[in-house]
């Protein structure tokens, strides 16, 4: 299947950047290049560093680029790990990075992948197909406790502590080896007066299975500080999140690098030595518009919050 993604925000992205046409950029989750392709078009004399922990992504998006330029380099990397290629391009700081989060088109609709509730695949659900974990591993050997916990954590499902048990129950009986098999599951778990609302009645049981099997938000809270670290004065991060868990964490950390002091209020005195890193740029996160809407379905969750590195002199 041919890796299609329809990027969001594009131009809100590279407005957002404030791209030098010299700028050495970084793409934290490259997908199939489309933002990068039009950073790349913007920086001439700059570089373009791309990163994605799927092999289908990098080589779709190493195809794209070359019809632009070959000023860039591509890591198969989590973004997590962004200073292992800095180090071996000889790079100390950046103009910029972007953090496209989420899951892309092309995995969601590639059944083979396990991510969707749409179609009936082995449960995977492995951003990188190198690393061990996948869904059906957690579905089959995880406790109870432990799956009801990941469910109202990762997926905020009310109905966490019955699906958790039924999986028990069903894997009394045999293995759920299947994104049906598990639908069905959740199905006779969530009471039928219960599924009318809200969408498909797996969705967050899905969002919650994909995000233990990546470890996404834990890689995302440990990323953030050492990206605007990894910035040169006036450099910019841009991150686009999809669900409300990512949307806070990047507002927290966001909001810990804009603070010049994180002393009690009782304190009468500073004596935390912390000292503002960034200028907010968005106050608020920039939304889809209703064109973009329009055009893609899959936009309508999103919001891009963007940072600029502040001198430290």
């Amino acid at each position: 299947m041919e890796f299609k993604h329809t990027s969001v925000l594009l131009e809100e992205v590279l407005e957002g950047l404030n791209i030098k046409t010299n700028g050495v950029y970084l793409d934290g989750t490259i997908g199939g290049a489309g933002h990068s392709q039009e950073i790349l078009k913007r920086i001439p004399q700059g570089f373009l560093i791309g990163l994605d922990q799927d092999e289908v992504a990098l080589k779709a998006s190493k195809d794209r680029l070359r019809g632009i330029g070959e000023n860039f380099r591509l890591f198969h990397l989590n973004y997590f790990h962004f200073k292992e290629a800095l180090d071996i391009l000889d790079i100390e700081k950046l103009d910029g990075i972007l953090l496209d989060l989420g899951v892309s088109s092309y995995q969601l609709d590639e059944e083979s992948r396990g991510f969707s509730y749409r179609f009936d695949a082995p449960l995977d659900m492995r951003m990188n197909q190198n690393n061990s974990l996948t869904a059906k591993e957690v579905v089959n050997t995880y406790s109870e406790d432990s799956l009801k916990k990941i469910f109202y954590k990762y997926g905020e499902e009310r109905w966490s502590a019955r699906v958790a048990e039924f999986i028990i129950k069903e894997r009394k009986f045999q293995k759920i080896d299947t994104t049906f098999d598990l639908v069905e599951v959740i199905k006779k778990a969530i009471p039928k007066g219960a599924r009318r609302h809200g969408g498909h009645p797996a969705k967050r049981i899905f969002q919650a299975l994909r995000i233990e099997v990546n470890n996404e938000l834990d890689v995302l809270e440990n990323s953030i500080d050492s990206m605007i670290d990894a910035l040169k004065p006036g450099g910019r991060l841009a991150i686009i999140t999809f669900q409300s868990l990512e949307d806070r964490i990047v507002k927290d950390a966001f909001r810990y690098a804009f603070s010049d002091c994180i002393c009690p209020e009782t304190s009468p005195i500073c004596t935390c030595d912390k000292v503002r890193e960034v200028n907010i740029i968005t106050r608020k996160p920039i939304l889809p518009s209703k064109k973009e809407l329009k055009n893609n379905s899959r936009s309508a969750s999103a919001k891009l919050r963007i940072v600029e590195k502040l001198s430290m002199d």
